[in-house]
């Protein structure tokens, strides 16, 4: 009897081992089919980069993949205390000015990692 509970268990540690290295291989495709033309990942990342081209110089609202978020994006960038201002960008990354109570701080997103942008409204 202990030998089945044995054998199940390296089972088990072995479906959780390939399990584990799943999301990074999704990840890799993901990234592989964004380079492709043709393909949805394609469409969606030149319209996110023509976005951001146009809205260089002008507050906006970014919102970053869930295994890319940045803690003074989500802290201050995002919110009431203070203003992400797109500063300059390029195919692969974005240079973000973050103002805030606290400061100003100037950091590089790859444009890989962000998953919408849009402007703030003017209240």
């Amino acid at each position: 009897m202990e030998y089945i509970g044995i054998v199940f268990g390296i089972f088990g540690l072995v479906a959780y081992v390939e399990l584990s290295s799943l999301k990074k291989r999704v990840a890799a495709l993901e990234k592989e089919l964004a380079g492709i033309e043709g393909t949805p990942s394609f469409e969606e990342r030149k319209a996110l980069l023509d976005a951001v081209h146009g809205y260089i110089g002008k507050a906006v609202i970014l919102d970053l993949k869930e295994d890319c978020e940045d803690a003074d994006i989500a802290m201050y960038g995002n919110t009431k205390h203070g203003t992400n201002t797109i500063l300059d960008a390029d195919d692969d990354w974005i240079l973000v000015r973050i103002d805030s109570a606290k400061g100003s701080k100037e950091k590089l997103i790859r444009a890989g990692s962000v998953q919408r942008i849009s402007l703030v409204s003017d209240k």
